[in-house]
């Protein structure tokens, strides 16, 4: 898997569990404390999310960070 698949494959999982919990990607963002736009970037692979980001993200959806991979 290249960089840009593992990219895009992250974003899919986060949407992918955000939708699971019917959550929307506006309150998802505000509770990480970013753009919705940023948010949408991640989802679609479109931008690579930091490491503290991702912690953030897996924190605001109750999940373990290593669900995202």
């Amino acid at each position: 898997m290249n960089e840009e698949d593992f990219i895009t494959n992250v974003g899919e999982k986060i949407k992918h569990i955000r939708l699971l919990q019917n959550v929307k990607q506006i309150d998802l963002a505000f509770k990480v404390g970013i753009e919705d736009s940023s948010l949408r970037r991640i989802e679609t692979g479109r931008t690579n999310p930091t490491l503290k980001t991702l912690i953030r993200i897996s924190n605001a959806l109750e999940i373990d960070i290593k669900e995202l991979f």
